[in-house]
C-alpha cells in the first residue's frame, strides 16, 4: 500500500517537500504546541458569565474537541493521499483547482502564520513582565521570535529536538499545575455532575457563541499537514500525529477548565481575562501569578517555534510550483527553507513593531475558516469524483464526521459575517486579491515554465 500510495501521488504531480526526517513524536509535538496558546488560559471568564455551570462549561470544551477531531479525520485522509507539505495549499489544489490552492497558500504564507506568531510574542511579552520586570517588553517579544527562527534555520534535526523538548516541557508544566490544583487547591462549592438546568445551558445561544471561541482555541489541530512531506511514513504517521496531538490537547483543555472552576470562585472568574493567574493565586498564594506566567511563557515559546516551522513550508511549496516564487523553495545545506523562514520572520517582526497583527487576525479569520470548510468538503468531493484514488487512510466516521465539521464551521462563518461584517468583507477581499495575484503569475508564466497543477507538474526542477 505504501508503494502504491507514492506511485499514485507522483502521477498526480505530487512531490514530497524535503526528506522524510520528522518522526510521529515530533509531528505530534508540533500539533500540541500549535494548539495550546493563551486561549484556554483566558476565555473561561467570559464563558461563565452566561453559562454558570461546571458541567456545561466542560461539555463546551468537549464538544469543541470532538469537532476538531472530526476535522482531523478528514485532513488525515487528504494528507495520506497527497503527502506534500503546505496544508490547504496542497489539498485545495488537488481537490478543486490550483487557483483555489494558491488563495489558501497566499493567506497562510503572507500573514496566516506571521500574525499569530506576533500575537504569541506579544502575549509572551506581557506574561514575561512578571518574571523579567526589567527586560524591555518589545525586545523580549522580538528576541524570542528571532531566537526561535535561528533554531529553525539550523535545519530539521535541531528544530525537531527543540520542538520536542519545549513541547514536552509545556505539557509537563501544565500537568504539574493540574495535579497541584486538584491536590492542594481549596475545592469550591461547584459540581461537574449534570443538573436539570444544564440542558437549557447547552441548548442556549451563549453555548453556541462560546463554541466559536472554543474552536479558535482548538485551531492548530491540522498543524502536521504543513510538514507532512518531511514526515516518515506519512500515510500512517500523519493520522496518528493529528489524532494523538488533538486528543492530548482535548484532555488538557478540559482538565484546565476543571481546575480553574475547582480552585477559584466562579464570581471571581466571571468577566476576567487572566483566569489562569486568578486560579494560580488561589492554589499557590501570591507567588501563584508568577508561576502561571512562567508556565505560559514556556508554552508560548513552543507555540512560536511550531508556527515558525510550519508556516514557511507553505511558501516553500508554492516556490516549487510557481516560477516567480522560486527563491523561497531553496533550502540550506541543513534542509531548512531559509528564504521562506526569513520572509515569515520579516513579516512577523514588522507586525510586532507596527502592532498591526490584531487587525490582520480579525481580517483573516473568515478566510481561514473558508479554506478549512472547503478542504473538508474536498474529502466528500474526491470520494464521489475520484473513488479510485489510493487512500492509505480513510476518514473515520465518514460521512458523519465531515458533515459535523462542515456544519460547525458554517455556523462560525455565519457568526463572523453577522457579528463582524467589515472584517469578514476584508477577509474575502484578501482572498480575491490572492486570486488576482495568481492570475498575474499565470499570465507571466505563459511564455515560460508553467505553474504546476495537480495533473501537470511543470515548473518544477
Amino acid at each position: 500500500m505504501r508503494a502504491n500510495m507514492d506511485t499514485g501521488t507522483a502521477s498526480l504531480g505530487g512531490r514530497r517537500s524535503g526528506g522524510s526526517t520528522v518522526s510521529v513524536a515530533v509531528a505530534t509535538a508540533i500539533v500540541v504546541a500549535d494548539m495550546v496558546g493563551v486561549g484556554v488560559f483566558t476565555s473561561l471568564g467570559f464563558q461563565v458569565k452566561d453559562i454558570p455551570s461546571g458541567f456545561a462549561i466542560l461539555a463546551l470544551w468537549i464538544v469543541g474537541g470532538i469537532v476538531a477531531l472530526c476535522g482531523v479525520f478528514s485532513y488525515s485522509e487528504l494528507g495520506a493521499m497527497f503527502p506534500r507539505s503546505s496544508g490547504e495549499y496542497n489539498f485545495l489544489s488537488r481537490a478543486y483547482h490550483p487557483a483555489f490552492g494558491f488563495v489558501a497558500g497566499f493567506v497562510s504564507a503572507t500573514v496566516g502564520f506571521a500574525a499569530p506568531v506576533a500575537l504569541a510574542a506579544i502575549a509572551l511579552e506581557q506574561y514575561g513582565r512578571s518574571i523579567f520586570p526589567s527586560a524591555p517588553p518589545l525586545l523580549l517579544a522580538v528576541g524570542t521570535v528571532w531566537a526561535v527562527s535561528v533554531v529553525q534555520l539550523t535545519g530539521v534535526r535541531h528544530s525537531s529536538t527543540f520542538q520536542l523538548i519545549s513541547t514536552v516541557l509545556k505539557v509537563v508544566l501544565i500537568t504539574a499545575f493540574l495535579i497541584a490544583g486538584f491536590v492542594i487547591g481549596t475545592p469550591q462549592a461547584l459540581t461537574f455532575a449534570p443538573q436539570a438546568q444544564d440542558i437549557g445551558y447547552v441548548a442556549s445561544a451563549p453555548f453556541a457563541i462560546g463554541l466559536v471561541f472554543v474552536m479558535y482555541s482548538f485551531s492548530g489541530w491540522n498543524a502536521a499537514t504543513y510538514i507532512v512531506g518531511e514526515m516518515r511514513d506519512a500515510g500512517q504517521n500523519l493520522p496518528r500525529a493529528l489524532f494523538s496531538g488533538t486528543l492530548i490537547v482535548l484532555v488538557l483543555y478540559v482538565a484546565l477548565n476543571a481546575v480553574f472552576l475547582h480552585t477559584a470562585p466562579m464570581d471571581k472568574l466571571a468577566g476576567q481575562i487572566d483566569v489562569a493567574r486568578i486560579a494560580g493565586t488561589y492554589i499557590f498564594g501570591e507567588v501563584g501569578g508568577r508561576i502561571v506566567s512562567g508556565m505560559i511563557c514556556i508554552g508560548l515559546v513552543s507555540s512560536i517555534s511550531a508556527m515558525m516551522w510550519i508556516g514557511p513550508r507553505v511558501m516553500m511549496t508554492m516556490g516549487e510550483d510557481i516560477p516567480a516564487l522560486r527563491v523561497f523553495s531553496r533550502k540550506s545545506t541543513q534542509g531548512a527553507p531559509a528564504y521562506a523562514i526569513l520572509f515569515q520572520l520579516t513579516v512577523a517582526t514588522l507586525m510586532l513593531f507596527t502592532r498591526s497583527f490584531e487587525a490582520v487576525l480579525d481580517f483573516i479569520q473568515f478566510a481561514l475558516l473558508f479554506c478549512s470548510f472547503f478542504t473538508v468538503l474536498g474529502v466528500i468531493k474526491l470520494r464521489i469524483t475520484q473513488p479510485e484514488l489510493p487512500r492509505p487512510y480513510r476518514a473515520w466516521g465518514y460521512p458523519v464526521t465531515p458533515v459535523i465539521f462542515l456544519l460547525v464551521t458554517l455556523f462560525m462563518m455565519y457568526y463572523l459575517v453577522v457579528d463582524r461584517p467589515l472584517q469578514s468583507f476584508f477577509g474575502a477581499l484578501i482572498m480575491v486579491s490572492g486570486l488576482l495575484i495568481y492570475a498575474v503569475f499565470r499570465k507571466k508564466s505563459a511564455s515560460g515554465p508553467a505553474i504546476a497543477s495537480p495533473t501537470h507538474p511543470a515548473g518544477r526542477k
